[in-house]
């Protein structure tokens, strides 16, 4: 066994062994309930454990022998089965043994219309950075692109000679980026993760005679792929199914950019001095959503109103006023109607609509209006923005947007922290194919018309039991003293759900002392009252005594695609990228 040596002073060395990575107790239990006299496991072995351990129960023998046969080298002396080495790497291994089915790729219906679907939604899509002074530019686009996201935002101003075209957050210092090139870079990079469509979200600025130039620019870069409504208005939204490979154009508002400038001067003031909570090393803790408000939003007042009528007016005017070809290009319509937030939430049988809300405004409605919120997105969509002054690009918990029915839950994706996690968890369902259908009881009314209540403690539908072993890769992927100066790492980890607020808790394991390999065998249950909208979150920390627990990986999972059984369970960084070899060993069961 090899040693780590340590300095620890000019003189004194601490010397470490590093111990070589073991199948836990639980794992050599089932081996040899799973394997003959002789040690060995064979076809058979594997196949009863796959179908009474794991769940796989459609698994042929000759599946369970080629896992064997992908096994041989590591177990030269047992050819014709696994020995307990070769059982606990197939286990351990995250590309054989993951705990998302890597075979069900898209398997959601997708011929149901646009407003049944959660749509993974990005937020001032062309920010590099922060929402002051960062550049713009078309690479955050192509980066969400890439990792799935299909509801892209522009802002659209004029350019300094007003002939012209530019993306930019405005009335900041951000530098601004020509549209031509971010309409090229979202075809270019559109269908490359995946074929469902992208829409494009313009929050306009511009004159009539420079909306007919984007227009002209939107037809000649897209084409064919542009999806153009026959009628102005849409009784019930095409399907994800229907526009595969298509480009849709979605307005907004206008005046969203206000909102945000006035809820930032107000706020500059009471927030100077403060620590930055999202400045920690691995983000905020995701604010809790019991009992239908968010406590760490209370403080922010009443700036966002829905009664903001002259706006309103301004915009339809602008819409009046809009060029023939631009007008024609809008397939998803948005805007706010005069009176208030009745108004706002009616449905309309013979017409669909896009809502725009701000974070805040979603949380006030919600607390007297939730079900009518429900009800509003079982026909049209909801787009949820983050507040104004979330000048560093942080986000919100996603989960008060979801578990109403809002379709677009705008985030930041140039950031990291613990919401975004949360997100990039979410849209791992369904093939990351960026569409995920909503629950059945977000979509359909009973039989008196009464739909979900947030709000409503439910009884328990399932417990998740979550057993952790252990981890191992740390070693591998991060410095020898990255952790700590003077001795291996001391890690823990953090389970827990994100999910309606009755269902939602972290719990935490103990720190295992001086260890590249934790091993914390340690299990948890979590009851779910709503397993349709849980997503498991699994954190590792490593202990400081004197300053602030290290980040160690992260990942976030959802419940409902869950794999049974024992599984290799990889961690990202924090900015959502996966480790080479940072991974955990864990079990699953519903019970």
């Amino acid at each position: 066994m090899s040693k780590q040596t340590y300095n620890v002073c000019f003189c004194f060395r601490r010397r470490f062994r590093l111990p070589v990575s073991e199948a836990p107790p639980e794992i050599r239990t089932l081996f040899d309930l799973y394997s003959d006299e002789n040690g060995v496991m064979t076809a058979s072995h594997l196949l009863r454990l796959l179908v009474e351990v794991q769940r796989e129960e459609n698994t042929t023998e000759e599946e369970a022998q080629a896992i064997i046969d992908g096994h041989k080298h590591l177990s030269i002396f047992h050819r014709r089965g696994l020995n307990l080495e070769s059982f606990f790497n197939y286990l351990f291994s995250h590309n054989n043994n993951p705990p998302l089915s890597p075979s069900l790729g898209v398997h959601q219906d997708m011929s149901s219309p646009l407003s049944h679907y959660f749509t993974y939604t990005g937020h001032n899509s062309y920010l590099t950075g922060n929402q002051l002074s960062s550049d713009c530019s078309d690479v955050p686009i192509i980066n969400a692109l890439l990792k799935g996201v299909r509801v892209i935002e522009l802002d659209i101003w004029p350019n300094a000679s007003k002939d012209d075209v530019d993306v930019l957050h405005g009335r900041t210092l951000t530098s601004p980026v020509a549209l031509i090139k971010c309409l090229g870079s979202i075809k270019q990079y559109a269908f490359v993760v995946s074929e469902y469509p992208v829409v494009i979200t313009l929050e306009d600025h511009l004159t009539p005679d420079l909306q007919a130039k984007v227009a002209e620019m939107v037809t000649q870069t897209f084409g064919d792929i542009l999806f153009s409504p026959s009628s102005e208005s849409l009784k019930e939204f095409p399907s994800p199914e229907s526009l595969k490979r298509r480009i849709i154009i979605s307005t907004k508002p206008p005046k969203e950019y206000l909102e945000a400038k006035e809820v930032q001067e107000k706020e500059e003031e009471s927030q100077k001095g403060k620590p930055a909570g999202d400045e920690e090393a691995w983000g905020k803790e995701v604010p809790s959503l019991r009992g239908g408000t968010i406590s760490d939003y209370k403080n922010i007042g009443d700036e966002d109103d829905l009664g903001d009528a002259e706006d309103l007016e301004e915009a339809e005017r602008s819409r009046q006023n809009a060029s023939d070809e631009y007008r024609r290009l809008i397939a998803i319509h948005a805007g706010k109607p005069k009176g208030g937030l009745e108004e706002c939430l009616k449905v309309d049988p013979d017409k669909v609509r896009r809502l725009s809300l701000s974070e805040l405004q979603l949380e006030k409605a919600a607390e007297t209006h939730g079900k009518d919120i429900v009800r509003f997105t079982q026909r049209n969509i909801l787009r949820v923005y983050p507040r104004g002054t979330r000048i560093t690009s942080t986000n919100y918990n996603p989960l008060i947007g979801w578990m109403h029915g809002a379709q677009m839950v705008a985030f930041n994706m140039q950031g990291y922290g613990r919401s975004l996690w949360l997100m990039q968890g979410m849209f791992k369902a369904n093939g990351g194919c960026g569409y995920v259908k909503k629950p059945d009881f977000l979509l359909k009314g009973g039989p008196n018309n009464e739909v979900f209540d947030p709000k409503a403690h439910l009884p328990v539908k399932t417990t998740l039991k979550v057993t952790i072993y252990m981890g191992e890769g740390w070693f591998h992927d991060f410095k020898h003293t990255h952790f700590d100066q003077f001795s291996p790492p001391d890690f823990y980890a953090r389970v827990g759900i994100a999910g309606v607020p009755y269902d939602t808790v972290m719990k935490k394991t103990k720190s295992i002392e001086d260890s590249w390999l934790p091993s914390w065998n340690e299990v948890f249950e979590f009851p779910l009252a709503v397993p349709e909208l849980a997503l498991l979150r699994v954190e590792v920390h490593e202990y400081d005594m004197s300053e602030k627990d290290d980040f160690g990986g992260q990942t976030c999972l959802p419940v409902w695609e869950l794999r049974s059984g024992i599984r290799a369970v990889p961690l990202y960084s924090r900015n959502g990228d996966q480790y080479n070899n940072v991974k955990l060993l864990m079990r699953f069961e519903f019970i």
